[in-house]
């Protein structure tokens, strides 16, 4: 997990290199709390500015600059936050958090120029799985601000309480019905090699459009969900049922034909896919696996969520 600065670690009259050497924590913090690191990039782009627009004596009066930085990076989240589910009645299908790959293949920033500043990635950890991600985004704005601040990052609710507008007490209380919330959801271990191989015997099984293999990776409640955004041809709703996701799936199979070459790589830290198709990444497979079973799969083919995918970079480690 993400650990905090303790107060004081920076000094009063802070240079830009510290103050910049901040901005990690915010991607971080910003991306946890959105799910979208577009939307992340530009809160930490609005919380520097808001900091330059201080005056070098209000600047100096600031005990601890990282600190100060985090709540009004909060602050635009929450509001963010608040906002985001009138946007998303108007989003085309379901909305799914924008998926990541793994450090070593983050080749691109937003300009598309190659190079991407280690302070703009997101450290990969359980607090960004899919699942973890998905729960969290099901969570009252109030709620994800807490329990985020608090349960990932280790601020105490005595400061959460000045981000969130409420009392330290109430927020004790969104954190831990947050954490009930995860609870109910039977959160994803971190990754494994037992994952990888289901995640493997999965791929092997939909290029062959072998439905009874498919039905025998899926747990027989199984649901698959994808996002399009109206921008990419994809189902509109999820499909629920083990024999009837796999059915869907030799179906996309079928008719991409040989145009579509399938990929093993990581997603936001677990064992993932990837399809590219003429050259270019199509889609993102994120899975939930319990046991021997896949439980959901999230399929993202929203190109403005595969960016960090796309650009001047080969992903995954196998293909077939």
């Amino acid at each position: 997990m993400t650990t905090r600065a303790e107060p004081g670690d920076e000094r009063s009259d802070p240079d830009l290199g510290a103050i910049m050497s901040e901005r990690h924590r915010l991607i971080n913090l910003a991306y946890r709390l959105l799910g979208s690191l577009s939307d992340a990039e530009d809160v930490v782009q609005e919380t520097y500015a808001r900091w330059c627009a201080l005056s070098v004596p209000e600047q100096r009066a600031i005990e601890s600059p990282g600190a100060w930085l985090v709540t009004v990076a909060g602050r635009i989240c929450l509001n963010l936050l608040g906002s985001a589910r009138v946007r998303r009645e108007r989003y085309v299908g379901d909305w799914i958090p924008e998926p990541l790959p793994e450090p070593t293949e983050w080749i691109t920033g937003r300009s598309g120029t190659g190079g991407t500043d280690p302070a703009d990635r997101v450290t990969l950890d359980e607090s960004v799985t899919m699942a973890f991600l998905v729960v969290l985004d099901a969570m009252t704005p109030a709620e994800r601000v807490a329990f985020v601040l608090h349960d990932v990052f280790r601020f105490p609710f005595g400061e959460i309480a000045g981000i969130v507008g409420r009392t330290p007490a109430a927020c004790r209380q969104l954190a831990s019905s947050a954490r009930r919330r995860l609870r109910t959801a039977q959160a994803t271990a971190g990754p494994s090699a037992g994952q990888a191989a289901i995640v493997r015997r999965f791929r092997t099984a939909w290029q062959a459009k072998d439905i009874d293999a498919l039905i025998g990776l899926l747990d027989p409640e199984a649901i698959a969900t994808a996002d399009g955004g109206g921008l990419a041809v994809t189902h509109l709703h999820p499909i629920v049922g083990g024999e009837r996701v796999a059915r869907a799936y030799a179906e996309i199979a079928r008719v991409s034909g040989d145009r579509t070459t399938f990929l093993e790589c990581t997603v936001n830290g677990l064992p993932g896919l990837v399809t590219r198709q003429g050259g270019d990444i199509a889609t993102v497979f994120a899975f939930e696996i319990a046991g021997d079973r896949i439980r959901r799969i999230w399929a993202v083919r929203n190109p403005e969520k595969l960016r960090p995918w796309r650009v001047g970079r080969e992903p995954g480690r196998s293909a077939v």
